[in-house]
């Protein structure tokens, strides 16, 4: 003889079983779903009869599912007594209203907005990772879904993974959702497909193995013509000098001309998280990259992070001078200008944006212009370190 408060327990430890939560909400063929109530002995029956009467009393009032009776001979009363055999819930509803516990309501509630919203390909995986699921909200799981849907092998092109044009990625995006983004890729592709992780799957630049270049522009600063430092290192790691030019690719490193107490760090590229740090802000910076969408995408993500930089040769009037050497833009950042942009540089954005060849890539600029360029902005630096 069950007690309903056992059963409800025995239901709320299903619940917590990742096979068997799978197979109720998601086969039909589980349901409806029998748990046996038992009857009661003749001799509890004759000794018991107060706690009996509970007994029958608590099932009766159950009006969640259906209680199944059935009339059972005792030979310490006259005729047949109706018992609570079984208890049949038909559906996860009535599983969950059973069990009466408003967290699991809550969760399940969460669950079935998922379902509703997503591949049902990966219903199996997002049933089973309870802990995953429920640490998110509902919309963040469907989004989630959505993006495994569109990524596809190589599909970063060599960009780090937040620069992914996704809708709601920030910098942390994928630090927050990278362990069930692999398993829902995984549900895709395959799990060898991902055997090397994320970024090489989707053919992203991985930060923590990125190098870049470093080139002082005058002697004594560093006991290298050349040196390579990992960004992640960089970040935490000043360089000595004060003026700091950024330039996005490494290719143009020849045409820069020798100036005092700066250095060079070419090849960032999307990769600018490690302008965020400290050491930069005591620091002259300037930046310099491709005269396309995503350069200019790259100068905001700087500037964001260091607002005193000072861009160089990202304006219209260089692009104009060397247009005749632009050329397609393959595959254009997003329609809207991104944070960090003065109007000037939305609006040069969205000119770039509507010309069929709107990418001037930095090594087509004349040498004879970007010295220039660059001499005069060492020389304001040094004119304002004068009078300061």
């Amino acid at each position: 003889m069950k007690a309903l408060e056992a059963l409800r327990q025995r239901l709320e430890r299903d619940w917590a079983n990742g096979e068997l939560r799978a197979r109720r909400l998601l086969t039909p063929e589980a349901w409806p779903l029998e748990l046996p109530i038992g009857k009661p002995s003749g001799k509890a029956v004759s000794e018991a009869f107060e706690q009996i009467k509970q007994h029958l009393d608590t099932w009766r009032a159950v009006r969640v599912g259906e209680v199944v009776w059935q009339p059972v001979n005792y030979r310490a009363l006259a005729e047949p007594a109706l018992m609570p055999i079984s208890w049949r819930l038909r559906d996860a509803d009535e599983w969950l209203a059973a069990i009466g516990n408003t967290a699991l309501s809550k969760e399940y509630r969460q669950l079935r907005q998922i379902l509703a919203a997503t591949d049902p390909r990966y219903h199996q995986l997002l049933v089973r990772q309870r802990q995953q699921v429920s640490a998110r909200s509902a919309e963040e799981t469907i989004r989630l879904c959505a993006l495994a849907d569109a990524l596809t092998p190589g599909c970063a092109q060599g960009r780090p993974l937040r620069a992914l044009p996704l809708v709601g990625n920030d910098s942390k995006f994928f630090e927050r959702h990278r362990t069930l983004l692999l398993r829902l890729l995984a549900v895709r592709f395959g799990e060898e497909a991902l055997v090397d992780g994320l970024e090489a799957f989707l053919g992203a630049l991985d930060s923590a193995n990125h190098w870049l270049l470093v080139v002082p522009l005058a002697d004594g600063l560093l006991p290298f013509a050349q040196l390579r430092i990992r960004a992640a290192e960089l970040a935490t790691t000043p360089l000595p000098a004060q003026n700091i030019l950024l330039v996005e690719n490494e290719r143009v490193w020849h045409t820069l001309p020798p100036l005092t107490d700066t250095i060079a760090v070419l090849g960032a590229g999307l990769d600018l998280a490690w302008m965020s740090a400290e050491w930069l802000r005591e620091r002259r910076l300037a930046y310099w990259g491709d005269l396309d969408t995503w350069g200019l995408t790259m100068l905001a993500q700087a500037r964001l992070s260091q607002p005193h930089l000072t861009p160089l040769l990202m304006d219209s009037a260089t692009f104009e001078q060397a247009q005749t050497h632009a050329v397609v833009e393959p595959e254009p950042a997003p329609t809207t200008p991104p944070d960090g942009l003065t109007e000037v540089e939305q609006a040069l954005y969205r000119q770039l944006l509507g010309l069929e060849r709107g990418r001037l890539e930095q090594e087509f600029i004349p040498d004879a212009k970007v010295v220039k360029t660059l001499n005069s902005w060492h020389g304001e630096v040094t004119e304002r370190e004068r009078t300061r």
